[in-house]
């Protein structure tokens, strides 16, 4: 199953993406003072109340631990996977590299068995890194049972400082049942948490319900 959004009520899901790659780490090691982690993101859900699922890539569940836990003690956000490497699960995807079919599987089970310790609200959620895939991607990570989520409306907020523009792309396109695609990885994204209060509010304005995915799902 690949879910893309589709109707359901009045009801839209946030999702953050949080990338982490091995030039990230390497670039981290030369300059510590940098940071992928953007909590500001987690600030301004908490203070507005809105539930959202986040889509973890492990090499930054390893990196940011405490990040982790606070996203899964809250009840309002429920935890996917993102893969372990965040490379690419085809050929050409992004800058990203290509991860061989016959270890696709693996990684995908690798990054549920790290989020597992964390508790909180799990899932078995999965999305391909960069949003690559192709019916080997599909075939090759069948084994670990996961369902396969992309998204209906992205914000294009990775390196991009106009906050007006993030906040457009998502309240122009915004519809019930659409799963919305954000991040907080800080430093390739710095200025979603800018944005994100005014799309909540927009988003509200509509009658649009801020729910988990997994609520959204529930209600198709």
């Amino acid at each position: 199953m690949v879910s893309q959004g589709s109707p359901a009520g009045n009801r839209i899901a946030l999702t953050f993406d949080s990338n982490m790659t091995a030039g990230m780490l390497a670039k981290l090691a030369r300059n510590p003072k940098i940071s992928y982690a953007n909590t500001r993101v987690l600030d301004v859900l908490d203070r507005d109340n809105a539930p959202a699922t986040f889509f973890l890539a492990s090499l930054w569940v390893q990196q940011y631990p405490a990040v982790t836990r606070r996203i899964a003690a809250d009840s309002r956000f429920e935890i996917a996977s993102h893969s372990y490497t965040h490379r690419g699960f085809t050929k050409t995807c992004y800058d990203l590299g290509t991860l061989p079919p016959n270890q696709m599987a693996a990684d995908v089970e690798r990054s549920f068995d790290i989020l597992k310790p964390y508790g909180g609200h799990q899932t078995r959620y999965f999305r391909f890194p960069g949003g690559c895939y192709d019916k080997t991607a599909l075939e090759s990570i069948a084994a670990a049972g996961c369902t396969v989520i992309q998204y209906s409306v992205v914000a294009d907020d990775p390196f991009n400082h106009n906050i007006n523009s993030i906040e457009n792309n998502v309240l122009s396109k915004a519809k019930p049942g659409a799963i919305v695609v954000m991040h907080i990885t800080e430093a390739n994204a710095p200025d979603t948490d800018k944005a994100l209060p005014a799309i909540i509010a927009g988003l509200r304005k509509r009658g649009l319900q801020l729910v988990t995915l997994s609520d959204l799902l529930s209600q198709k």
